[in-house]
């Protein structure tokens, strides 16, 4: 039988090929048990101290890792969290292994007892022994900066009462004594703190702790000792080229004090028995190592901040160090130390202010001997932040720069230019002013320091038409040619002169630098008139035409309220011809749109109101402090104080550490949803429309505020309130009068100064300044 054979075409209808089925191979799943360790390791280091426990609890070999490697705790990030009962546990067990943030922070919490609830009996000697314990710790940590602890314990101490500085000190004095390996840098701290004595005896002990400590090995306490010989060796050739050629080694090592003397030697003429042109490479190896700012670094991290912001923050700031006299080398570290955090570290709009001021609190207590106190800081800021804020605030600062405050500024670099070719005063004076003004624009971070210091010299030297102003020393010294300076000078005087003044939201301009230096110890040098840039261009024989004036920012709506501030005579506020036509438009502070009647009656109050709260009596960073006087390390305790062993007043790590992990989520979950709820606060508030109406509104040159109320409502005996706002009714008033309660101020004020017996108690870490509800129409005074 035949089988039919069916032959099929090969077309698409009747035949096709099987299909392949691809067969997809899964993807292996990665996890962090899957990585390798040392990835692993790099992950966990990175976290934050939060997200390490919960890391923990997720395996055992996880766990496993973070409790038997120091390094993961010791790398753990504590950013924008403070010690409190409930992660108390976690600081200490990263102190202990190895955490600078965590040691910085517990030091400072238990030394103003902030975050931390202690019993009122025996609260600073507890403290004190924790805070010393935990100092001491993050200086031994602190291996690339200066010693620093000792601005938190440095004078003045209180004389009535326990002081837990004083404490602090007795404990890392005895410290050193049973511990005399490696405690160089403690060492240093307790000299510079007995150094800022009166007491002659005192100082005595410090010169002894300085030589002790530079035996140890402290590069800072050998070149004091060497400050403190220099006169003295200057009398000796032989002595005096020996000392030079110490300075040298010191320079070497790093010591940046140092290396700015050792210029200065270099540039008037000792040159260490060198030639000529080794001093002269010397001094130009440290120009050349200065390095710029990168002003994207800034504005990458910083996301509702932009450089309008930042220009009003740097006036105000100038504001401050004009009315307390600061000087210009505390002005310039207080500004690197705000662009130093807000390139490592987003700070919220409502928290800028904040930032500013802690820096000036922390650069005043670095160089200067009289200090901005905290509670006159919080003051400043008219009572915007509180106490703890400003304490906590300190903190972040320090852990984030990781104690490294003195940094080169442009006063550095000017100062040794200033040494190397003499300068007419008022010369000195404009180049003094150039320096200031370039501390308000961001846009010249991409030229160093020292170039900046160079340009500023030549630019100076040009406006006052000088026929040399860049001779070949200047080149050679610092290895700027006059080519190489013609970009940054053009750009200093476009923006120190030529561009026009940002304006905060009344439209008033931001000229603080100017009025600064338009006084008569700096031979009003900010009144003078410049030469325009198209002038300069053609002295320089530069092709270029004038630029368009580039204001910063134009926006309005999101800079008005920024900062606070309260105003007083001694900080002139800056105001245009049409603001003037119409005072009672706008709401002002009691003395920003004072008379000069009104100005020269309440002068004494003023001026008292202010300087009340300066030094100790306005700074209660202890228990137990009443008046603010100080005092040497005798005398204060009615204990001795011996060293004991931290683990008696530490915890340690307890058995219970899963317990760690539900303690700080408990913890942390409520702090920031307040956290988020305040700065959401903060900042509707300052973006909310002016109300000329509203009492106690408040932002840059017009702010509601008193002197701290503290200080005042203790000696007055009557409680300050702010003034209201000059309104339009006030002034049809045709009968002169003065509000009751200045009247009752100004009468207590007066009894005070007769009797001197009035009871001053302040209140520590309290904002309890009263805004009362009330208008109160202060009338144009006329006599």
């Amino acid at each position: 039988m035949l089988q039919s054979i069916v032959i099929h075409c090969r077309c698409s209808r009747c035949f096709s090929f099987p299909s392949k089925r691809r067969i997809r191979k899964r993807p292996r799943v990665l996890t962090l048990l899957s990585l390798p360790e040392d990835v692993l390791f790099h992950v966990l280091k990175g976290l934050p101290a939060e997200d390490i426990l919960s890391v923990r609890a997720v395996h055992s070999h996880l766990k496993y890792l973070v409790d038997n490697h120091a390094s993961v705790w010791a790398c753990a990030s504590f950013e924008d969290v403070w010690p409190s009962p409930k992660n108390l546990k976690v600081f200490e067990r990263a102190a202990e292994r190895g955490n600078f943030e965590a040691a910085v922070k517990l030091g400072i919490a238990y030394l103003y007892n902030e975050g931390l609830s202690i019993s009122d009996e025996g609260r600073a000697e507890v403290n004190g022994l924790k805070a010393s314990h935990f100092f001491s710790l993050a200086e031994r940590l602190n291996v690339s900066a200066a010693p620093f602890i000792w601005l938190f314990i440095r004078p003045p101490w209180s004389l009535s009462g326990s002081c837990c500085k004083a404490v602090v000190f007795e404990s890392l004095k005895a410290e050193c004594q049973l511990e005399k390996a490696q405690k160089g840098s403690i060492l240093y701290c307790l000299a510079k703190v007995l150094s800022l004595f009166e007491d002659e005896e005192k100082r005595k002990e410090s010169l002894e702790m300085f030589e002790e400590s530079s035996k140890q090995g402290c590069l800072n306490s050998s070149y004091l000792l060497w400050e403190s010989n220099r006169k003295v060796a200057m009398s000796d050739p032989g002595r005096y080229l020996q000392s030079l050629r110490k300075l040298r080694d010191y320079a070497a090592k790093g010591c940046w004090e140092a290396q700015i003397a050792l210029a200065k030697a270099c540039g008037n003429g000792n040159q260490l028995g060198l030639e000529p042109k080794s001093s002269s490479e010397m001094v130009s190896q440290i120009f050349q190592a200065s390095l710029p700012i990168s002003k994207q670094s800034i504005f990458t991290v910083q996301k509702r901040i932009n450089e309008t912001m930042r220009y009003i923050l740097i006036d105000w700031l100038v504001e401050v160090a004009t009315m307390k006299d600061f000087s210009c080398l505390c002005l310039h570290m207080t500004v690197g130390c705000v662009d130093r955090y807000l390139k490592l570290r987003p700070v919220p709009r409502s928290r800028l202010q904040l930032l500013g001021i802690a820096c000036m609190v922390i650069c005043t207590r670095f160089i200067s001997k009289e200090i901005l106190t905290i509670r006159e800081a919080v003051w400043l800021t008219d009572n915007t932040y509180k106490y703890e804020d400003l304490v906590r605030m300190m903190g972040e600062i320090i852990s984030a720069l990781e104690g490294k405050i003195r940094i080169p500024t442009i006063v550095d670099y000017k100062e040794v230019l200033s040494n190397i070719v003499s300068l007419e005063r008022r010369t000195l004076h404009l180049y003094s002013f150039i320096c200031e003004l370039s501390l308000l624009n961001t846009s010249l971070f991409v030229y160093s320091p020292a170039r900046l210091a160079a340009a500023a010299l030549l630019l100076a030297k040009i406006l006052h038409g000088q026929a040399h102003p860049w001779t070949s020393q200047l080149s050679e010294c610092t290895g700027f040619s006059l080519e190489d300076l013609l970009p940054c000078v053009l750009s200093l005087h476009q923006k120190c002169f030529h561009d026009e003044v940002p304006k905060d939201y009344r439209q008033v301009s931001l000229t603080a630098v100017k009025q600064r230096f338009e006084d008569e110890r700096y031979e009003e040098i900010g009144k003078e008139k410049m030469m325009s840039y198209s002038q300069l261009c053609s002295v320089l024989g530069v092709k270029q035409e004038d630029p368009e004036p580039s204001p910063l920012h134009t926006n309005v709506v999101e800079i008005e309220t920024f900062l606070s501030s309260p105003s007083g005579k001694r900080t002139k506020r800056r105001r245009e011809d049409s603001i003037q036509d119409d005072r009672g438009s706008f709401v002002t502070t009691p003395t920003a749109e004072l008379s000069t009647q009104e100005e020269s009656l309440l002068d004494n109050f003023l001026d008292w109101s202010l300087d009340s709260c300066s030094g100790y009596e306005g700074d209660q960073e202890s228990e137990g402090e009443r008046d603010g006087d100080v005092t040497g390390p005798s005398g204060i305790l009615d204990v001795t104080v011996v060293y004991v062993d931290p683990a008696e007043h530490c915890c340690q790590d307890s058995s219970d550490e899963d317990n760690l992990s539900a303690e700080w989520s408990e913890h942390a979950a409520p702090q920031r949803k307040a956290k988020t709820a305040d700065d959401t606060h903060r900042i509707s508030t300052y973006l909310a429309p002016r109300n000329p109406n509203r009492e106690g509104s408040s932002g840059y040159s017009s702010i509601n505020g008193a002197s701290p109320t503290s200080s005042v409502e203790g000696s007055c005996g009557v409680p300050l309130k702010p003034t209201s706002a000059l309104s339009l009714g006030s002034a049809m008033n045709k009968e002169p009068c003065l509000p009751r309660y200045l009247e009752s101020c100004l009468q207590s004020v007066c009894a005070r100064s007769s009797d001197g017996k009035c009871d001053r108690r302040q209140v520590k870490r309290k904002n309890i300044a009263e805004h009362s509800e009330e208008r109160v129409n202060l009338g144009f005074l006329s006599l």
